[in-house]
């Protein structure tokens, strides 16, 4: 009998090893099997987290965060923030509009009830939009309750619409009137830190670049600004005297001796505006819960003690009862919202190549039969606008015909997207115009010096080097500048002519540079119709012939999301999947990351300054002309 041969000492530690190895490995790609298996369950299993819309629901309507055209952040860092608990990001536009739409048409809606304190950042076109949204809510017969511990002028247009208006006892609101404030730069940056700044413009009301080069506001540029601030304030008293069913020479008068008025009611605000019947009673949050239940289902369970739906549970809702397949013709909307860059850009910016990208896929599938650009947008790079504007052409040669609708500020190079458009719709509050270009060059030569830095060296040519932003601009540098940016501007205003069936010297009368309402733009021409969204979507349906509402299907084209975006926003949206993500610390890691935006002067500025393909000299029709 033979014997085995027995393993020496080495040869049996490898082994060990080698199989301790393996049984790890083993071990680590079951339980990750498991954790795919159970997240796979969870989203199965669970499903979303709504329930079903009862009889006599009251729908609270209180969003948080900026009003925007469209989300600038991905649908996964949405869900991780809903998970998390923090809703302060930003809302849609478009979702608030259906929403409220869909509540006037719901005999399960019973009431509505507004609180728009945690609403911020929105234009008073988009306002307006939402505004009559709110106006055909009342119309259907149902309560609108508003209420409000504390909100601007801004707030108070939307809360103005409502049947009822309540604030707190301790609350407040003031209408103080519209104002355009900014910082000047010119002192800082040229006598302090020797930064030598050179704009190149054509236009006397093209200010968008004054801060870096004046000390004030110019006289052309407080002129523009408040023609059209007045013709914006004037429109919002209107609003709110139609909604409150008040005399508008009263409102204004009233806002007028406003500190008279605040002292006669001893410095309370919210005493004052009852007295001024901006508001119809003052209660606190309880004091509303108390009526709610009065007037509507009691629930126990609910917040407040009410049978409601939150604005985010409604959202689901309606999204649920959308058809999964959908074969009608398509009339497709393309958002531009934001500055206007040179190559792909995320939501939020619009981008020369991403944003003609869209328009291409719009104009490439055949379910698509028309198209509506919504702009809103201060505009940004001439090159960048003009790859969009080339694939709005494409489109009209593709026989789809193309509206555009403009949101909050349409103007410079929003105005240049938009101009070749079959129709242009836009809010009688709507910025517009600004039809101008401008160059912006720093030079550092003073600034190096005061350091005891200088730059020198040589060049083949006397160009050589010229735009090199260490040395002193030269005067026939400064002229080549100007003559590129009064080429723009020629290009500017012509194709504005040809687009606008416009001699150019009409367009240059009202161009310059100056801004317009759009109103005001209606009545010079650069606008066809006033109206929102909705207006527009219909014509690009009808000049199709897609025939009444219910024969087409509206479709926003975006970016789309990853598959595994999708799937984690499946997860997420999940029961299992929120309370995994409620409680995780990597998910909050991960938001944390999350930078906030620069200032927009800033981020004027290092845009107008970097270079593009090569080019020195960046041509830009920017306005800005926010307030």
């Amino acid at each position: 009998m033979n014997d085995i041969p027995r393993r020496g000492p080495i040869a049996r530690f490898f082994i060990g090893v080698w199989d301790a190895m393996n049984f790890t490995r083993r071990l680590i790609l079951n339980l990750l099997f498991l954790l795919v298996l159970f997240v796979f369950l969870a989203i199965l299993m669970a499903g979303p987290r709504n329930k079903p819309l009862l009889d006599r629901t009251t729908l609270v309507i209180a969003p948080e965060g900026n009003l925007v055209e469209q989300f600038s952040s991905d649908p996964l860092t949405r869900a991780l923030e809903r998970a998390l608990g923090d809703k302060g990001g930003e809302v849609q536009l478009r979702d608030l509009v259906r929403a409220l739409d869909a509540a006037a048409k719901d005999k399960r809606v019973e009431r509505v009830v507004l609180d728009f304190d945690k609403l911020q950042a929105a234009g008073m076109a988009s306002l307006r939009e939402v505004a009559e949204s709110i106006a055909r809510v009342k119309a259907s017969g149902k309560q609108v309750v508003a209420f409000s511990e504390m909100m601007d002028q801004k707030q108070y247009l939307l809360a103005a619409q409502a049947s009822e208006v309540y604030l707190d006892p301790m609350g407040g609101m003031l209408l103080e009137g519209l104002g355009r404030y900014r910082t000047f730069y010119r002192e800082g940056l040229q006598d302090k830190l020797g930064v030598d700044v050179h704009l190149f413009k054509v236009g006397e009301y093209k200010s968008a670049a004054e801060p870096y080069v004046l000390d004030g506001a110019s006289p052309e540029a407080k002129e523009a600004d408040l023609y059209w601030m007045n013709d914006v304030w004037q429109r919002y008293l209107a609003d709110v005297a139609k909604a409150r069913k008040l005399d508008v020479a009263q409102l204004s008068q009233q806002i007028d001796q406003m500190p008279e008025g605040i002292q006669a009611a001893n410095g309370d605000l919210a005493k004052f505006a009852v007295q001024t019947k901006l508001v119809d009673g003052l209660k606190t949050h309880e004091d509303v819960d108390d009526l709610l239940r009065q007037r509507g289902v009691a629930d126990d369970d609910a917040p407040g003690g009410y049978r409601q739906a939150s604005f985010e549970e409604y959202l689901t809702q309606i999204d649920s009862g959308l058809r999964s397949v959908d074969r009608r013709p398509q009339v497709a909307v393309v958002v531009a919202e934001g500055e206007i860059r040179g190559g792909e850009q995320p939501p939020g910016t619009v981008g020369g190549v991403s944003t003609a990208e869209l328009l291409r896929e719009a104009r490439e599938d055949d379910n698509v039969k028309a198209v509506v650009l919504r702009v809103d947008s201060p505009g940004g790079e001439v090159f960048a606008s003009e790859q969009i504007r080339r694939e709005v052409v494409g489109l009209k040669k593709a026989g789809k015909p193309v509206a555009v609708s403009m949101g909050d500020l349409a103007a410079s190079g929003g105005y240049w997207i938009s101009m070749d458009a079959d129709r242009i719709y836009a809010d009688a509050s709507t910025i517009t115009g600004s039809i101008g270009i401008f160059g912006l060059i720093p030079t550092i030569p003073r600034a190096l010096e005061k350091i005891g830095v200088r730059s020198d060296g040589v060049g083949t040519t006397r160009f050589a080097g010229a735009f090199d932003i260490t040395r002193p601009l030269q005067p026939e540098v400064g002229q080549v500048i100007q003559s590129v940016i009064e080429k723009g501007y020629r290009d500017f205003t012509g194709r504005v002519a040809t687009a606008r069936k416009k001699p150019v010297e009409q367009v240059d009368a009202i161009a310059r540079g100056r801004v317009w309402t759009g109103a005001q733009a209606k009545e010079r021409g650069l606008v066809d119709e006033l109206g929102g969204l909705r207006q527009a979507i219909d014509f690009a349906a009808k000049r199709a012939e897609l025939g009444q509402a219910g024969g087409y299907q509206v479709r926003y084209i975006q970016e789309s999301a990853t598959p595994f975006e999708r799937f984690f926003t499946g997860f997420i949206a999940s029961r299992a999947g929120g309370a995994l993500m409620r409680d995780s610390d990597l998910a909050r890691s991960l938001l944390a990351k999350a930078s906030p935006q620069t200032a927009q002067d800033l981020r004027f500025l290092e845009s107008s300054i970097t270079p593009t393909r090569g080019v020195p000299v960046k041509a830009l029709a920017y306005c800005f002309c926010g307030f």
